[in-house]
């Protein structure tokens, strides 16, 4: 069935910046957000988008992701011409499997995919970044200037602009300059990772790229600067919401923390709701000496203990007397009777012993260092985990 537009989003990476919660988990199943997975952000906005063709190309650790996912029903794509499809690395008659080798090289071996909904336009995504956009303007945008590739961009900090990819513009909003981190950028405008293609025309530079032995098969890298080259029609698309990219452990706690201000980030925006494939739970408990203060607190929970500027998802215990302060409790873990949890990250059933403290707040000095317990985790009755540690849970392997 032929299709407008459909999305492929790029779902594979390992997140090895997030080291200890992305040990056996891929980075965009990580909850957010007390009640969400960082994939609900972009599956989501496919949905409010109208786009309900969405390849979600998966790698690394990939089993909890396809199950999370399944047929798209939590986000309104189990539509029968359409729907969520996981898309692995795969084998085909006469040739090896291998992985995807880069962004461009994930969509090329994708192509059958592709072409089976025959689209005018595809739109490229990643499934890291917490933000709400539009694509169908994104795509009115792409077809008003006749654009063979539409570039979402977001003006950053000049300080911060040699961590993206850096666009100039002409006066008429076209790109005519793009350098991939640049160590001295001339400008502000950074990719967000987010493209529109016609269709037509990104075929015919994924076949050409793939044959380049030279190429690292990469869109910024690769693809973009080829189509630069060629004097191809590049057209910055502006974005001044809320974006974040939660590839670190600092950008992670620091998401989590702008969701605590619905002016940052409206989460209750009836007209654009963020789905998820929510677990049923109990509602949640709050004990009678029980002490909460500007903090996200999710079905399941149960609280006995004080918390404040935290955000706390599905069945997460609290004992008596635990205080918690500045941290993200992931699903299911549990914090003992006395315990104190301060600027960290605990992540899904790990288990705080009674009277331990986890991480520290800032001493005014250095800047804030977050401690990160991973899942499954353990900190034993009365331990210390210091500011800025990393502790993994034992590998039972064998």
């Amino acid at each position: 069935m032929k299709k407008e537009c459909i999305a492929m989003l790029l779902a594979g990476g390992q997140g090895s910046r997030l080291h200890a919660l992305t040990d056996r988990a891929a980075k965009p199943i990580i909850p957010f957000g007390g009640k969400y997975r960082i994939i609900d952000f972009p599956l989501s906005n496919c949905a409010n988008s109208g786009i309900d063709v969405v390849g979600v190309l998966t790698q690394y650790q990939p089993l909890r992701l396809n199950s999370y996912i399944g047929s798209g029903l939590p986000w309104d794509l189990d539509v029968q011409n359409g729907g969520a499809y996981i898309l692995p690395p795969y084998q085909i008659a006469g040739e090896n499997g291998k992985w995807f080798s880069g962004t461009a090289n994930a969509i090329y071996q994708n192509i059958p995919f592709i072409e089976m909904w025959d689209p005018e336009y595809v739109v490229i995504l990643s499934g890291d970044h917490i933000y709400k956009m539009d694509y169908a303007d994104m795509l009115a945008q792409h077809k008003a200037h006749a654009a063979d590739c539409t570039i979402a961009v977001l003006r950053v900090p000049l300080e911060d602009a040699s961590r993206f990819g850096i666009m100039e513009t002409d006066g008429d909003g076209y790109v005519h300059k793009f350098v991939e981190k640049p160590q001295e950028p001339k400008s502000d405008l950074a990719s967000m990772g987010i493209y529109i293609f016609t269709w037509e025309k990104l075929r015919q530079y994924l076949v050409a790229d793939e044959a380049d032995p030279n190429s690292e098969k990469d869109f910024g890298k690769n693809i973009i600067p080829k189509m630069l080259a060629n004097r191809e029609r590049l057209w910055a698309y502006p974005f001044s919401g809320y974006w974040r990219d939660v590839g670190t452990i600092d950008s992670l706690w620091e998401a989590n923390m702008d969701m605590l201000s619905p002016d940052v980030i409206d989460l209750y925006d009836r007209t654009w709701p963020i789905r998820s494939r929510s677990p049923v739970r109990p509602p949640h408990y709050i004990g009678r000496d029980a002490e909460i203060t500007h903090s996200i607190i999710t079905e399941g929970c149960d609280i006995r203990g004080s918390v404040s500027n935290s955000v706390l998802s599905s069945s997460v215990t609290v004992g008596e007397g635990a205080r918690i302060d500045y941290s993200i409790l992931m699903p299911g873990c549990t914090v003992g009777p006395g315990a104190v949890v301060q600027y960290a990250i605990i992540g899904e059933g790990a288990t705080i012993g009674a009277n331990a403290a986890v991480g520290a707040p800032p001493n005014g000095k250095t800047n804030i260092l977050i401690t990160t317990c991973g899942p499954g985790s353990a900190v034993a009755n009365g331990g210390v985990i210091p500011a800025g540690t990393m502790l993994y849970a034992e590998r039972r392997d064998g």
